[in-house]
């Protein structure tokens, strides 16, 4: 037992096996699911991305980001524009970073090194673990409200189980129970590997968005358009720079939801079967989203009307229902929808940070392992939720990191290198992009430059009492700003002073038969061998 436990403790015994497709110098560097996708693990076709955003539209996130929108004083002529302008940008953006995952095949910590340097780029990677291992726990505590619903569907009394946990620990008895069962039926889901994951959004896009239509129409039939208190009926008593603020405002808002996937899509467009099945997303995103924007628009309008509040949280709007079998069927479209939203934007994505810190003992599965733990129990979203609504914002204002981290990448891939990188020097810590001992001093000043002019706004946020002046405006547009004012500075840092060791006439792409030649090369010797391979993009 002793000698069991013994090995247990030694790093070795935790080690991947190392692969000879291993691109990097060895395998303290990258592993497979680092690696460029080989072409038969190239699975994700248009449809699967339709698939992808139809199931991750329809999440609670969504729903509360346009009905939040009335909340703030906009009707729904002017909320429904801004979710459908956000939509539109933020769909750019993902194809555009997109593309580069879908033609190189590699994930976002790999890809990022190109425009951030070796080194500096492991900034980006951190903070998305930290934010993802967060979000985690916050959605897992939400699809465990949906786990209550169902249950207390099909048993009344569960709600009224007597509560033995004290004051303190701000969750009930029965709020613990649906949290652990929630966070149990999640979990296999994190063991399915990313090529095969696709199926489960699939199965999302094809189950709820007919229980949403549902609530459309049940919104429509309790509250008709020609009630006074109807969705047609609502005007905004905002007018002009209120207004005007109040639109911009809930425009960034739009563009934050997804803006931490519109930095790491590569992690999910590297596994498509070529770079035009993932232009879909130009058309689907700005459609779905602002559909399944309208539908909570009008159902929380309709919840307004009858039960006298705004009901952001669609769990809470269906905690009022009297019909228990729709209860539970509502309530478990949106326990199906979170899965896949916390899997898709949060598990996977820290798995794949983690995996590119420590390669030589994490995966991809691994790390989404971690996460489950670390973020679902450690984390105590719980103790977040009750406790920290300065912290709340400050996670939610993290956007003005992610617009900067967007702008750079858009410019260092499609205005500065003009498509043509170096796939394999990426994977090694001495090749071309290693920049200034492995900072690129130009995306730091990028970072420098578009990132303080929100921290005024973002600090107001938290603390009202801190006061910001006409800064806080800046904040209502900080993704916008932080994208235009980072894509432009790296722009121009990067041709008036460029990095000339980066720039190739062609680009280097990977070839998988002879990466196992080029195993434990220096840079200069690997970049010889794949001349023979190189092509345009």
């Amino acid at each position: 037992m002793r000698h069991r436990l013994t090995t247990l403790t030694k790093p070795s015994t935790w080690a991947l096996e190392p692969e000879p497709s291993t691109f990097a110098p060895n395998s303290r560097w990258s592993n497979k699911d680092m690696d460029p996708v080989p072409p038969e693990k190239r699975t994700w076709s248009s449809y699967n991305y339709i698939a992808y955003w139809i199931s991750d539209a329809t999440n609670a996130a969504v729903w509360e980001l346009a009905s939040g929108m009335l909340a703030v004083g906009l009707s729904w002529r002017q909320a429904l524009p801004a979710i459908a302008v956000g939509h539109i940008i933020i769909s750019i953006v993902m194809v555009l970073n997109g593309t580069t995952g879908a033609r190189l095949h590699v994930p976002f910590p790999i890809l990022n090194r190109s425009s951030f340097g070796f080194w500096f780029s492991y900034f980006s990677v951190v903070s998305r673990v930290i934010l993802a291992m967060f979000w985690f726990g916050i959605q897992t505590f939400t699809g465990s409200e949906g786990v209550y619903q169902m249950i207390k569907a099909i048993w009344p009394s569960f709600a009224r189980v007597p509560n033995h946990l004290p004051a303190g620990a701000n969750i009930t008895t029965v709020g613990m129970a649906s949290y652990l069962l929630y966070w149990l039926i999640q979990f296999p889901f994190m063991l399915v590997s990313p090529q095969k994951i696709r199926w489960l959004f699939l199965a999302k896009a094809i189950i709820v968005p007919p229980a949403w239509i549902a609530m459309l129409i049940w919104s429509f039939v309790k509250v008709p358009s020609s009630n006074p208190g109807g969705l047609l009926n609502q005007h905004t008593a905002l007018s002009g720079a209120k207004l005007s603020w109040a639109w911009l405002s809930a425009l960034n808002s739009a563009l934050g939801i997804y803006s931490t996937l519109a930095v790491n899509i590569p992690d999910f467009t590297r596994y498509a079967k070529n770079e035009r099945a993932q232009y879909v997303q130009l058309l689907i995103i700005p459609t779905v989203f602002t559909l399944c924007g309208f539908i909570g628009i009008a159902v929380t309008s309709a919840g307004i009307v009858l039960y006298g509040e705004v009901l952001w949280d669609p769990l809470r709007l269906i905690d009022k229902w009297d019909n228990r079998a729709a209860a539970f069927f509502a309530a478990f479209t949106f326990v199906l929808t979170t899965i896949g939203t916390n899997i898709s934007a949060n598990s996977l994505s820290a798995g794949n940070d983690m995996t590119v810190l420590f390669p030589r003992y994490i995966n991809i599965r691994r790390g989404q392992i971690i996460c489950a733990f670390i973020g679902g129990w450690v984390l105590c979203p719980w103790e977040i939720l009750a406790n920290a609504v300065g912290f709340l914002s400050f996670m939610n204002g993290y956007t003005v990191f992610l617009g900067p981290f967007a702008g750079i990448m858009v410019a260092d891939y499609w205005i500065v290198h003009r498509c043509k990188v170096d796939v394999p020097a990426m994977y090694d810590p001495h090749g071309r992009y290693r920049y200034f001992y492995g900072c690129n001093w130009r995306a730091a000043l990028a970072l420098l430059v578009s990132v303080p002019p929100n921290l005024p706004g973002l600090i107001n946020s938290i603390n009202l009492k801190i006061p910001a002046g006409g800064a806080v405006y800046l904040f209502d547009i900080a993704w916008i700003l932080g994208f235009t004012l980072a894509l432009s500075v790296y722009s121009v840092t990067s041709i008036l002073f460029p990095a000339k060791e980066t720039f190739m006439k062609e680009a280097i792409l990977p070839d998988r038969e002879d990466s196992e030649s080029v195993e434990g090369s220096t840079s200069g010797e690997r970049e010889k061998s794949l001349e023979v391979s190189t092509q345009a993009v």
